[in-house]
């Protein structure tokens, strides 16, 4: 069921004024929760479905959109589960990559989309081809951002989610501190890109600490060892996106110290995608939102 979305804070709406709802679920696990999603352009439109990761929201797109909607688009981005303005998972145990992806398809079938181009970064690039994976005739295209599709050879993790797995210690950095959304601004090619007040719009929707379980739980959600829960997803979103018979667009900032090094790889698994390399940190989306806007038109002019 559609709702009206929660009121933004003025400083936000100005820089985001995008048509926004809310969907509530009706049955299984998230009954009476609510996704807040961004919903905006024509709805005859070439749909483009853009998906944040973490700490993010919906906010992290607005630029891209705003570039989507003015050629025509449909654009839809959510926030996960326990981020933005979407119902918050009040535990870290709530989170799991399968349960993510099975809350965004709930959503996905609701909206009634006809044939999706994929956005993805962060966390939001398993999400995406996890959603391709569950709709694989209804997709288009695939543009990929400082991400990682490809289940890992030897699931290890970086520094960063290492530390993330460390008892106690861990829940009082993520929580007590507001980590990482409070230092956004360090994964940045330029740290001016997030800064002043686009900085309290990302930590705006996880002010409060008990609504900070999602960021220590998305970390958490990079698999260590083989068994890891986040395995199998990561390879069914793999398997999807190595055998999608659709453009595949990828857009990398060569300056974030997360997932910099990964293009390598995903140039080596997915040879037929095209890619373009700019100097722009791990959110690049606010360093470089011309390059995805571009990256939607090309694979639009090869429909």
């Amino acid at each position: 069921m559609f709702l009206d979305p929660p009121a933004l804070p003025d400083f936000i709406a100005e820089m985001m004024p995008a048509t926004r709802r809310a969907w509530r679920f009706e049955g299984g696990p998230e009954r009476g929760r609510t996704m807040h999603l961004i919903d905006c352009g024509p709805r005859d439109g070439q749909a483009v479905w853009l998906q944040h990761g973490n700490p993010t929201w919906s906010f992290l797109y607005r630029k891209i959109i705003d570039g989507l909607v003015a050629t025509g688009h449909r654009c839809i981005a959510p926030d996960l589960l326990g981020f933005g303005l979407s119902s918050k998972l009040p535990e870290v145990s709530d989170h799991s990559l399968e349960r993510h992806i099975e809350a965004l398809q709930g959503l996905w079938g609701a909206l009634d989309l006809g044939r999706v181009i994929l956005v993805g970064q962060d966390w939001g690039g398993p999400m995406v081809t996890g959603l391709g994976a569950r709709n694989p005739e209804m997709i288009d295209g695939l543009v990929l951002g400082n991400t990682s599709v490809l289940a890992p050879r030897r699931p290890r993790g970086t520094a960063f989610h290492r530390f993330s797995q460390t008892p106690v210690v861990s829940d009082l950095v993520f929580r007590g501190l507001s980590f990482p959304q409070n230092v956004m601004s360090r994964a940045q090619g330029d740290r001016s890109s997030i800064s002043g007040e686009v900085a309290r719009a990302y930590r705006w929707p996880l002010r409060r600490l008990k609504d900070r379980a999602g960021p220590l739980a998305l970390a958490r959600m990079v698999p260590n060892s083989p068994e890891h829960p986040s395995m199998g997803p990561l390879r069914a979103g793999e398997a999807f996106t190595r055998g999608l018979g659709a453009p595949i667009e990828l857009v990398w900032g060569d300056s974030d110290p997360i997932l910099g090094k990964m293009a390598r790889r995903h140039v080596e698994a997915l040879p037929e995608a095209s890619i373009t390399h700019t100097p722009a940190g791990h959110f690049l989306q606010e360093e470089v939102p011309e390059e995805f806007v571009a990256a939607v038109l090309r694979i639009g002019e090869k429909l």
